[in-house]
């Protein structure tokens, strides 16, 4: 939505994505006015607008209750343009920016490649003004040559629909390509760039860079790529194709003595990268894809590999997953970066749905048992527990319920084996009151439970935050699944008191999940790190309802790296006694 539509939406509810884009809005107004303090601005509006496009919860719920400075990047200015926004449903002073510039303009910003100043001039020597056609008119003006050849692949491949990666499908594409990229002998290595390399929840178009002494024949390996549908440019280093399923993929090679600058340059974030920048010119040097230039010299040094790079400029290295400017330059500077938790740190997954059939009300597990426990084998685990949904207790009589569960029960002891240990445990439903839809004789069966919000996504803070304690108190209740509720591109996070929640679990011993499964991944990494800091421990698991959902363990461990959790900080990388410590205790 533009921003013009902004100020016509009825009762003053705005989305976080409407939000996210007018705050980019204005940044990008205010980057065609030279004043002093429009730098800094500008960046406080992209970093707020980053922050609320990826918050766990609804902006208009947290300035409901009060809570819009929870948001990092939300500052007292713009939590102040924020109340008046939801208070009257426009900000005079974002109207005063905006109105300098044709509403064409602001819809021109969303094609890649077009930025302020090029939109400006395109609206200027195109005479659009009305955001209603202007892409219309823009392509056809581009069909005519009447704009940049470096701009025509972009517009004329400009569609307003498609939606961002999730970060599984950008990894197999990636993955795909590099495996195929690799295959030309011409290629010395292969990375992904940008936030599939930072790996974020989302990722857009997906960036490569290669090192190469002949990027010429990369190029050429490259556009022959079976799975393209178009080649969108192509030149002597640097390449764009348009995948068959929409995805653009663009790939930049470089000299192999340039790659660790190119590789660090173009992985991001910005707000990292202009982190560093400031970090290496009160070193005396700038910074480039290129290398590390010692200012006033034409003196550049090269670095084959990112830890050069950064071990150059007094830094330890920084993991990409930590580059987002939220104190990793500070802790490396002062060798206080955690040693982030690994997959291969991981010993077993306690949320598997098997095709036990539980009589729920949720969705079953695809996979039966013994199937799982051959996948669970393969990836060297020590443990698994099995949690399939709770009984319907609309639909049974307590009776009834304890007897699937007393099968299933005896069906796990069946398979326990020393070669690989089974928890017998269950997801269940914490009800809308926070009483949990399970009989308590029914715990006597269970090792420890996994509780959950499946409904009622819309309560009070307080009473969602008074909910999930109360669900929590029970002894067996050992952890709390996807604690946010979200699902990425579709549903916000519930509104928790995350304070109290954190406060409660350390104290009780309460584990709080990190949920793989790909449209989750929730806690999401801003959660996982304030977690970490209130000596909150953590779970790392896949919630499969399928033996290939086992894979997805390694998009958690993602979330946890990019929350800065060490291996100590996560429960499954715990030895089977250890954890039987925990789950007992």
């Amino acid at each position: 939505m533009g921003s013009a539509k902004l100020s016509l939406v009825s009762a003053h509810y705005f989305s976080n994505p409407e939000i996210a884009e007018l705050l980019r809005n204005i940044a990008a107004a205010l980057q065609l006015v030279s004043e002093e303090d429009n730098r800094f601005r500008i960046i406080a509006y992209n970093r707020a607008a980053d922050a609320i496009e990826h918050a766990s919860s609804d902006i208009k719920d947290l300035w409901d209750n009060h809570e819009l400075n929870s948001v990092p990047g939300i500052g007292e200015s713009i939590a102040s343009n924020l109340d008046e926004l939801f208070s009257k449903g426009h900000v005079f002073h974002f109207q005063e920016i905006l109105k300098n510039n044709p509403k064409a303009f602001y819809e021109l910003l969303k094609i890649p490649g077009i930025g302020p100043v090029t939109a400006h001039k395109l609206c200027h020597d195109l005479g659009l003004s009305k955001k209603a056609g202007c892409i219309a008119k823009l392509k056809k003006a581009a069909a005519k040559g009447r704009v940049s050849d470096h701009l025509l692949a972009p517009i004329l491949n400009y569609s307003d629909a498609p939606k961002r990666l999730f970060l599984h499908q950008a990894t197999l594409v990636a993955q795909d390509l590099i495996t195929y990229l690799k295959s030309c002998p011409q290629v010395i290595d292969c990375q992904p760039l940008g936030s599939l390399r930072r790996q974020v929840s989302t990722v857009g178009d997906i960036d490569l860079a290669v090192s190469t002494r002949i990027p010429t024949s990369v190029i050429s390996h490259f556009c022959a790529y079976s799975k393209k549908s178009q080649v969108i440019e192509a030149g002597n280093t640097m390449a764009s194709l348009l995948l068959r399923e929409g995805t653009r993929v663009d790939l930049m090679t470089c000299d192999p003595g340039q790659f660790g600058s190119l590789l660090q340059h173009l992985t991001g974030s910005k707000h990292h990268n202009i982190a560093l920048r400031e970090h290496a010119l009160k070193l005396g040097y700038s910074l480039s894809e290129y290398g590390v230039k010692k200012i006033n010299t034409r003196n550049t040094h090269q670095f084959t590999s990112e830890k050069d790079l950064y071990n150059f400029l007094k830094l330890d290295f920084i993991p990409p997953e930590l580059r987002e400017d939220t104190g990793e330059i500070t802790a490396a500077i002062s060798h206080h970066l955690p040693e982030l938790v690994q997959l291969s740190d991981i010993k077993g997954d306690l949320h598997i749905h098997t095709s036990y059939d539980t009589e729920t009300s949720h969705d079953l597990g695809q996979s039966p048992i013994a199937v799982i426990i051959d996948k669970a084998k393969s990836l060297n685990y020590s443990y698994i527990g099995l949690t399939e949904h709770n009984p319907s207790v609309a639909n049974h009589i307590s009776g009834k319920i304890y007897s699937i569960l007393q099968n299933k029960k005896a069906l796990v002891e069946k398979y326990n084996s020393n070669d690989l240990f089974l928890f017998n445990g269950l997801e269940i439903d914490i009800l809308f009151d926070g009483q949990i839809a399970l009989s308590e004789d029914c715990f006597d069966l269970l090792e420890y439970a996994v509780v959950s919000i499946h409904s009622s996504f819309r309560q009070t803070k307080k009473k969602m935050t008074e909910r999930i304690i109360r669900g929590l108190s029970h002894p067996k209740a050992l952890i709390f699944g996807h604690p946010t509720g979200r699902l990425l591109q579709e549903r916000e996070g519930i509104n928790i008191d995350w304070d109290s929640l954190f406060d409660y679990c350390q104290k009780n011993h309460k584990i709080l999940e990190i949920d793989s499964w790909p449209n989750r991944l929730d806690l999401p990494d801003s959660l996982v790190r304030e977690a970490v800091k209130n000596g909150v421990k953590i779970i790392i698991n896949t919630d499969s309802h399928c033996v290939d959902h086992l894979d997805y363990l390694k998009f958690g461990v993602s979330v946890a790296r990019r929350g800065w959790a060490a291996k100590s900080d996560i429960i499954n990388t715990y030895s089977l006694s250890q954890l039987k410590e925990v789950i007992h205790e």
